[in-house]
């Protein structure tokens, strides 16, 4: 019987991590792939900033080797079927629950997604209720008398399902499994896991002491 390849992982759901996290998963994984920065551009004027940086850059040694690869382009426009896939994770009253657990006890997802003091702290129970899409998000994007929190807030949401969305269809792509050092993406990509029925190994990298 012909041995099996070494499993291979893609980060999720940010483009670097530390070295901490890069450590435990290349005692798991023969291979670490990681995106590039994710800049979506929901309007031909209203977009995200790009950066350059990549975990070769840190690590040059490991790169060349081959322990990591980069460079998978999750920028630009959003496409019809990544929108489609935001707008089922949005649409979803217990990932909509998750989301808004998380926000509201995981400091660290609050921190990635609003900084030190949200605007959300100030209006969750409102917006909690409030139905998102892309196409309402891109909306807010676009009025100028759109409410601060209401925009915030949606594109929050909107980067937390997209980065879930770019998560899976890299990993089908290149037949990889996933991984993470974030417990709330962690949950919230399984609840989409098990929905969607992906088969899709998907691996918890605890962060202890850092």
């Amino acid at each position: 019987m012909k041995p099996s390849s070494p499993p291979q992982a893609l980060f999720y759901p940010f483009h670097l991590c530390h070295k901490d996290t890069l450590a435990k998963l290349l005692l798991r994984f023969s291979t670490v792939h990681f995106r590039d920065f994710m800049a979506l551009q929901l309007t031909p004027m209203v977009g995200m900033t790009a950066y350059a940086d990549r975990m070769g850059d840190s690590f040059p040694d490991l790169f060349a080797a081959g322990r990591i690869v980069q460079g998978y382009d999750v920028s630009g426009p959003l496409s019809h079927e990544i929108i489609a896939a935001i707008d089922l994770d949005l649409h979803d009253a217990t990932w909509r629950q998750l989301f808004d657990r998380f926000i509201r006890t995981n400091r660290r997802f609050q921190g990635g997604l609003f900084g030190a003091e949200p605007l959300f702290q100030r209006t969750k129970n409102r917006l909690e209720t409030i139905p998102f899409s892309v196409a309402r998000v891109t909306q807010l994007c676009t009025r100028s008398t759109s409410d601060v929190s209401d925009l915030e807030y949606g594109l929050a949401l909107v980067k937390t399902a997209a980065s879930l969305a770019y998560t899976y269809r890299l990993a089908l792509t290149h037949g990889l499994q996933v991984a993470t050092d974030s417990s709330a993406h962690f949950e919230l990509f399984e609840w989409t896991r098990r929905r969607e029925h992906l088969a899709l190994a998907n691996h918890l990298i605890l962060r202890k002491g850092y």
